[in-house]
């Protein structure tokens, strides 16, 4: 069975190439958010795998966005992993403090970092 997940960045070209890359590579990305509330309610509705959630979401941050998902009662999100165009270093203490079980940079992202990520 695929993986499914969902992709929260508020970038749109990179949700479609995201998107495109995960689905050829066997993810099955589910459902895509733009928006803290969005991500929160399709997890809720959906019940993803897994959650990508960008680090920098415009106005809102996606540490925050993160703890909203794994949250009790917030929905299930699954395990939430953290993506950036940043390098994990330059935000490894709010990632280790994150609810997060991993971070992959956005320009190695792919099925198997994404699986790389949930197995740490």
């Amino acid at each position: 069975m695929a993986l499914r997940a969902l992709i929260v960045d508020d970038n749109g070209h990179f949700l479609a190439a995201a998107r495109d890359l995960l689905q050829r590579e066997g993810v099955d990305v589910i459902a895509v958010a733009s928006t803290g509330a969005d991500a929160v309610r399709l997890a809720g509705e959906l019940g993803p795998d897994v959650t990508l959630v960008d680090i920098d979401l415009g106005e809102e941050s996606g540490f925050d966005v993160a703890r909203a998902l794994t949250e009790e009662g917030a929905g299930n999100g699954g395990p939430v992993v953290l993506i950036s165009t940043h390098a994990e270093k330059d935000f490894a203490d709010l990632i280790a403090t994150s609810p997060a079980v991993g971070f992959v940079s956005k320009s190695e992202l792919s099925a198997r970092t994404l699986h790389e990520a949930l197995d740490r």
